[in-house]
């Protein structure tokens, strides 16, 4: 296996390490960022600091006295698993809320995890009909942050744009995270890596993945699009997540979308081999149609 020392530097790490199997092709050409950019039509710069700080001065913050975590709550437990991990089917994830720049608190506070960047050591592969994917060389707990998906933060004209431009062929790593909030109001962030972004644009889907995608606020409105392991994940798996934002689906039935318009749009298949693999790649058909 190829060290890729220009991914390890770019990640700004000195521990971890992503590697590509040896003998493989290049890789796609495109920018490395570990984080968002900001890029065409974004309605807020995701590198711009938008939260104010709490005023913890322990190692670690604790809920009876830090502002962040009152008001938040708890999103990590001792060994920094994600506490709302035992998800249902048809669960949608709760936003988390992570200390920032503007604490007093330390690095090692455990309201500190997606910021911290990658924790496990992982492998590029040509994966046959799917094209590349992303195994872990090490094992996965439960609940553990994983990797991000960060990439160019556009706006919906732009996300429209770059969709209907697309060919048959051509690879989509557009997107859409809706969250619903009070008042029947809906919060859209659209995330396109396929020119800037990181290793996480090399998941593939599954039907029954093994990762899960939760937004996750730092320092920025713009939430982090961090994933973590729904299930302990050995050594060797493949890591992948489902398109849709699902994590599990029961029955085919359920994991096929109902709606008419998708009819006309030239859909790519599913290679996943999951059980439950409803055929085709989700895709988000409102983000052609809307107006």
């Amino acid at each position: 296996m190829n060290l890729l020392r220009g991914y390890d530097v770019c990640c700004g790490l000195e521990n971890l390490a992503v590697y590509v199997e040896r003998g493989e092709e290049s890789l796609p050409q495109f920018e490395y960022s570990p984080e968002h950019v900001s890029g065409p039509g974004a309605d807020q710069d995701p590198s711009e600091i938008t939260y104010l700080g709490c005023d913890c001065v322990s190692t670690s913050c604790r809920p009876d006295s830090c502002s962040c975590l009152q008001h938040h709550g708890e999103s990590y437990d001792e060994n920094l698993c994600l506490r709302d991990c035992e998800r249902k089917e048809t669960d949608f994830s709760r936003p988390v809320f992570e200390c920032n720049v503007m604490c007093k608190c330390s690095e090692a506070c455990k309201n500190r995890v997606v910021q911290r960047g990658l924790g496990y050591r992982l492998q590029m592969f040509k994966g046959g009909t799917k094209g590349w994917g992303l195994h872990t060389m090490e094992f996965i707990p439960k609940g553990r942050f994983v990797c991000q998906y960060a990439g160019e933060v556009i706006g919906l004209a732009e996300a429209r744009r770059r969709l209907q431009s697309q060919k048959p062929g051509d690879m989509n790593y557009l997107i859409a995270v809706k969250e619903h909030i009070d008042g029947g109001k809906m919060i859209e962030t659209f995330v396109d890596p396929a020119v800037v972004g990181n290793v996480g644009r090399f998941l593939n889907h599954s039907c029954q993945p093994n990762l899960f995608m939760v937004p996750v606020r730092v320092n920025s409105v713009v939430p982090k699009l961090a994933l973590f392991a729904g299930r302990d994940i050995l050594a060797g798996e493949e890591l992948m997540y489902d398109y849709s934002g699902r994590y599990k689906n029961v029955t085919e039935k359920a994991s096929v979308q109902e709606t008419t318009d998708i009819d006309l749009v030239e859909r790519k298949p599913c290679y996943c081999g999951a059980e439950t693999c409803s055929g085709f790649l989700p895709f988000d058909i409102s983000v052609m149609n809307s107006s």
